[in-house]
């Protein structure tokens, strides 16, 4: 038998990842075993304890990377400002488009947190505090809010941001990005201006 490449590993992982994703997204993460889990993505137990000692890592993997693809979408914000462009605009943007291509992990992220260990919970809050601090800096770098209403601000923001795009779904891309393009400003503007 050939040796299967890297690429093709890769290829393979993205596709089991993407299924138990999918599976979790479908059933709910606490009426999937571990045992269904490895069927479903063409896995023994013994395999799918290999790469994940417990289903809580694998969805804890699965959160941690949206919010390091959250997080990459303040670089594009940064760049943004950096060539003069709106800033608001760039990451309302990217937030829709990283809403469309990964709107089970919003689910999950939002539905099967509770699920995750208290460690676990601790170092998801902790991505999430330091991208809603990024990202307020970024819109409202003079913002004078006193600590907790900032910390409250932030929060929101970062929610519309996330919730948005999947309750917008349904308008026309253009149409969805405008409305909620007007919803942030006029918040934004009343709130932290």
């Amino acid at each position: 038998m050939p040796p299967v490449n890297a690429a093709m590993r890769c290829a393979s992982f993205e596709e089991r990842r993407d299924l138990a994703l999918a599976l979790f997204a479908e059933k709910g993460f606490g009426q999937v075993s571990m045992r269904e889990l490895a069927a479903h993505v063409g896995l023994t137990a013994g395999s799918l304890y290999h790469h994940f000692p417990s289903k809580q890592d694998l969805l804890y993997d699965l959160i941690e990377e949206l919010y390091e693809e959250l997080q990459a979408t303040l670089e594009l914000g940064r760049r943004a400002m950096a060539r003069g462009g709106s800033t608001l605009s760039c990451l309302i943007a990217a937030h829709w488009q990283l809403h469309a291509e990964r709107p089970l992990q919003f689910r999950l992220a939002e539905r099967d947190f509770c699920c995750l260990s208290e460690e676990q919970q601790g170092r998801l809050v902790s991505l999430r505090k330091r991208y809603e601090a990024g990202l307020l800096r970024l819109i409202a770098p003079q913002a004078k809010l006193p600590g907790q209403a900032l910390v409250a601000t932030a929060h929101v923001v970062a929610t519309l941001l996330n919730q948005l795009p999947g309750m917008l779904k349904a308008l026309p891309q253009k149409q969805g990005l405008a409305l909620m393009e007007s919803m942030l400003v006029g918040g934004i503007e009343r709130t932290l201006r």
